[in-house]
This record gives structure tokens, sequence and C-alpha cells, in this order.
């Protein structure tokens, strides 16, 4: 039957790109590093270090499902492959939906495997802290960046991953000025990573009378997790550690004791906040990861623009700047600078759709991430 012969052959064609993936991740030598962690665990002492222990943990599963995924793959190929030859030798047509079904789960978890190949960052595998910042467009931009958080919140979900927001600034009439929120879950960083940069939104404004074509801004920095034994080091004389009284919904708790933290990290002017937590003591905790992150990101950035001769990256929050342009008016398209993707259903984007332009950034870094442009169009 002619549609069993075609899943046959695109079951097939997945042949040899399985072998190349198999092959990148060195399989062999994973399942020596699994056995190795494995005897590290049974050791007495293991978990006298907790935060070791748990990496080490982490790492463990991570190996376990990669190694896992690649044998499911394997036998996938097989169980379309007999559904198609039983489809034919007994002309069952009846087959064909369950063969199509199996089909389309493998491609779905070798597209997974896939993407794994891709998260080979030192910190790809951790949480990762988010902020949300409204640019210019003023109460038509505090929207936009609540419709952007509601977007990762959206997306985060259909991961399986957590979200916590540690600080917020609501807008003065309508949505957020500013947000931080920690996402976590396997490879959030590696995920969400795609998405440090300016984005914009072309829209008929809610907020105009004459219902005016508005563009707006929000920029987005992403940054992973750090330990407390990464090589991060945050010396006590060189900060300020003030409290305050929370202003975030939250109950009587938080609005009668001076619970927010907010450090300043004086050689670099980074500061930061946290008031979501119940205690002094846990938003202090989550500030100082929160500055770690920052610290981490600096370092990051300072090597990067030494190695290529910058000053740096451009931080203004305006047109011009932004890696991704969300356009809701005229027509409904969402337009990627850097990689060239682009997808007409904005709406299902706005919806937590991004997995798509997660993969095209990640494909598109590994292979130099030569910018390809063409979303700064004045429509």
């Amino acid at each position: 039957m002619v549609e069993l012969d075609q899943i046959k052959q695109e079951i097939l064609s997945y042949r040899a790109p399985l072998a190349e993936v198999k092959e990148s991740l060195d399989l062999e030598n994973k399942s020596k590093k699994i056995e190795e962690l494995e005897r590290e665990m049974e050791a007495p002492g293991f978990w006298d270090d907790p935060d070791k222990a748990n990496a080490k943990m982490k790492s463990l599963k991570n190996m376990k499902d990669t190694r896992d995924l690649v044998k499911s793959l394997e036998t996938g190929i097989d169980d379309v492959l007999t559904l198609v030859e039983m489809g034919n030798e007994e002309e069952d047509e009846s087959l064909i939906p369950e063969a199509r079904e199996e089909l389309e789960s493998f491609v779905s978890k070798f597209e997974e495997l896939r993407l794994s190949t891709l998260l080979s960052g030192e910190y790809d595998d951790s949480d990762a802290i988010v902020e949300l910042n409204a640019g210019a467009g003023g109460t038509e931009s505090c929207d936009w960046c609540g419709m952007l958080f509601r977007m990762y919140s959206k997306w985060a979900d259909k991961k399986g991953l957590k979200i916590e927001v540690l600080d917020q600034l609501d807008g003065d009439e309508a949505g957020i000025k500013s947000i931080s929120f920690q996402v976590s879950g396997d490879n959030a960083y590696g995920y969400l990573k795609s998405e440090k940069g300016v984005h914009r939104l072309v829209r008929i404004s809610p907020f105009n009378a004459q219902a005016k074509r508005q563009t707006s801004f929000v920029s987005c920095m992403v940054m992973p997790v750090i330990p407390q034994n990464n090589d991060i080091v945050i010396e006590d004389k060189d900060l300020r550690i003030d409290t305050y009284r929370s202003s975030g919904a939250g109950g009587q708790h938080i609005n009668k004791t001076s619970s927010a933290i907010r450090i300043t990290h004086i050689p670099t002017g980074i500061v930061v906040t946290c008031q979501n937590e119940r205690s002094q003591f846990q938003n202090k905790d989550k500030a100082f990861e929160m500055l770690r992150a920052k610290l981490f990101e600096l370092k990051m950035e300072e090597e990067e623009a030494k190695s290529k001769g910058i000053a740096g990256e451009i931080k203004d929050i305006a047109w011009g700047n932004q890696i991704r342009s969300y356009f809701l008016q005229p027509y409904t398209m969402v337009t990627d600078k850097r990689t060239g993707y682009k997808t007409s259903d904005a709406l299902g984007v706005l919806d937590g759709k991004l997995d798509q332009f997660i993969v095209s950034y990640l494909k598109w870094k590994s292979t130099g991430g030569a910018e390809v442009g063409g979303d700064d169009e004045d429509i």
C-alpha cells in the first residue's frame, strides 16, 4: 500500500541521522561515567556536600535519560517497520493510523534528542534567572512586558518547568515595569538563553483612543543559576545590603515586615532585589543567587567583548536593537532578526509556542551565529 510504503521510506530516512547523533553523544563514555557515578553514590560521605551531590545526581539523570532515549528511538524504528510489514502482508489499512502515530512519536523524540546535542554549554543544564524590563513606549511597553511574562510562563508550563517570581514592579497604569523570575527544570538556561535581547511589539494600541499603531520594546536578560562553589568571588566589603518593606502582593506578613532585600555590588554598580520569599533570610539567599548570576553574565560579556575586540553589546531598549519582532498589525508575524526564522502564528507564539525559535537559535549558534537580519522594516 502506497501510504505504508511512504511511512517506511520516511522512518528509514532517520537511520543515518540517528547514527550520527548517537556517535556525537559518545554513549560508550557516558555509560562508563554512569557506572562511576553510581559507585560514588554508594560510597559513605557522598551526601556530606549536598550541593555537589545534587549536581552529580542531576548529571547522572541527564546521562541516563539520553541513553534511554537513544534506545527508545532504535526500538521505535523497528516498531514502525514491523507495523508497515504487517500492514502490507495482510493488506490491512487499519494499521496505517497506528504506523503514522508511531512515526510521529519517533520524529518528536528524535528532535528532542537532536536538540539535546546542541545544549553543550557549561551551564546549559542549569536553572535560569530571567529579567524583563519595559523600555521605550510607556504604558504600552509595560503591557508588552506583562504579555512576555505570560508567554514565558505558558512556555515553561508546556515544558514542565517551574516559574518563581523573585521581584516585580507593576506599571503605573497597566502591565509590568520590570520583573525577575527563576525558571527551574532540565536545561532551563540552555533553552532560554535564546531569548536574551530586546523584543519588539507592533500593534494597534489598546491605550490610544485614536487606535494608532504603536511600537513597544522590552529587554530580556537571561542568566544561569550559578552554584556557590563557582569561581565567582563576592567580597563582603564590596556589598551594600538594604532591607525594606515589600510592596507586592503577599498578605499581611509581606506588607508589615521589612523582609525585602536589596544588594548593591559597589565595584560594578549591579543592584539586585528580592521580595517574593516570606522571610528576610530567604530573600537574601535568592538575592545572592541573582547577584552571582549577574556577575557571571558580566564576566562572560567582558570575555566575549575582549575576544571580538568590541566594546560590548548595545543596551538601549529601543528600535533597531531588537532580536525579535512580533507584528500584530497590519498582519500577524513573528520574525527573528538573528536566525531569519519567522512564523505567521503570532498569537500561538504569545501563547507559549517558542520551541521552533529556540531550536533555530541553537542551530544558528552552533554554526557560527552570523546575523541574518530582515525584521527591521517599518510596516
